[in-house]
């Protein structure tokens, strides 16, 4: 279980050298003190190549290319195992990227189950009745390849969803989806993190997901 992520004096190694230069100097993140307590929320806003979806990788923890800490409940998570990893991507940290990487050769069912399998949290008859509530259950024997992109977001949603999680990194999670979809993507999210009693962070470039966030930081 994670109660609390601390970030201190972060840095993509990428913007090394430019701490005076934009983007980073009226950024509330980057070599800044922040911290992110469960069950709170967190909206992050950023402008394209400022480092969103480089903070998200930085904490599900696939990239370590930055200075600086990031610790969950106190213990940096540079320190992590593998296997601890694995723990927590099963059981704590859940995560959906602009990239989707979905398999476009498997069908949405099987995209979904492929997840579901390893941490048997939800039943058959709740991933198809939410694919059903984000219109898509006609698509579930598709593979995803022939699906549209906000097709493919709403599939890849239901994935990152298949699991009990304290924190829900969402990475520009309604881009492709017109207001409608937006309204009842956000409504499961809220949803499921109320059933987890999680917090969820999530980052926009533009189109933001219909969640009242309870704090918002600028990147």
């Amino acid at each position: 279980m994670i109660e609390n992520i601390q970030l201190r004096r972060v840095l993509p190694d990428v913007f090394k050298g430019m701490e005076n230069d934009m983007p980073m100097n009226p950024s509330d993140i980057w070599l800044r003190d922040v911290d992110i307590h469960r069950p709170d929320s967190c909206l992050i806003e950023a402008d394209s190549g400022t480092g969103k979806s480089s903070l998200c990788s930085f904490i599900y923890g696939c990239r370590g290319d930055y200075s600086g800490t990031i610790s969950f409940d106190g213990t940096d998570i540079s320190t992590f195992s593998t296997a601890q990893w694995c723990r927590l991507r099963t059981h704590a940290l859940a995560y959906l990227p602009q990239e989707l990487n979905l398999f476009p050769e498997l069908t949405v069912m099987e995209n979904i189950e492929i997840k579901n399998r390893l941490t048997d949290c939800k039943s058959t008859a709740w991933i198809k009745s939410t694919l059903q509530r984000l219109d898509i259950d006609a698509k579930a024997d598709v593979p995803v390849r022939f699906l549209s992109v906000g097709q493919q977001q709403r599939v890849a949603i239901v994935r990152a969803l298949c699991q009990p999680f304290d924190f829900l990194l969402i990475d520009e999670p309604v881009s492709h989806l017109d207001q409608r979809n937006n309204s009842i993507v956000a409504s499961l999210i809220k949803e499921e993190a109320e059933t987890n009693g999680a917090s969820i962070i999530a980052t926009s470039v533009g189109n933001k997901i219909d969640i009242n966030f309870h704090s918002t930081l600028r990147l």
